[in-house]
């Protein structure tokens, strides 16, 4: 089992709190995915972690992680099932669409740091 890497005050965030983070600032209506937020922490190799990361949030966390999708557009959640249906609820009920294939079209619904709904700090892992 992978535990959840801890940030000491002298090392920083540790890169999950970094996910969290940018997460939280994606607005709703808008979307993210593993390998974005992976690339705009600095470190374009990990968009797995950036899964793990979202896996491991606590019970009552305030990060929509159902913002994030994969890089074809679509829900990632292994075995699709009831969670994969309440995270396209979650999406839909922020007015987001899916086409016939379950898709969602990133050139309308991907977010970008840059278009000013979250502050404009550059992320960099630690």
């Amino acid at each position: 089992m992978i535990g959840i890497p801890s940030g000491g005050a002298e090392r920083g965030p540790s890169f999950y709190e970094l996910v969290y983070d940018l997460v939280r600032q994606t607005p709703r209506g808008r979307v993210v995915t593993y390998g974005q937020v992976a690339v705009l922490l600095g470190a374009p190799a990990a968009a797995r972690a950036v899964g793990y990361a979202l896996h491991f949030l606590p019970d009552g966390s305030d990060v929509p992680w159902w913002r994030v999708v994969n890089a074809h557009g679509s829900i990632s959640l292994k075995g699709r099932g009831s969670a994969a249906d309440f995270q396209r609820h979650l999406l839909e009920s922020e007015g987001i669409g899916f086409d016939r294939e379950d898709r969602i079209d990133l050139r309308i619904f991907r977010w970008w740091p840059d278009e000013g709904a979250a502050d404009s700090r550059v992320f960099r892992s630690p």
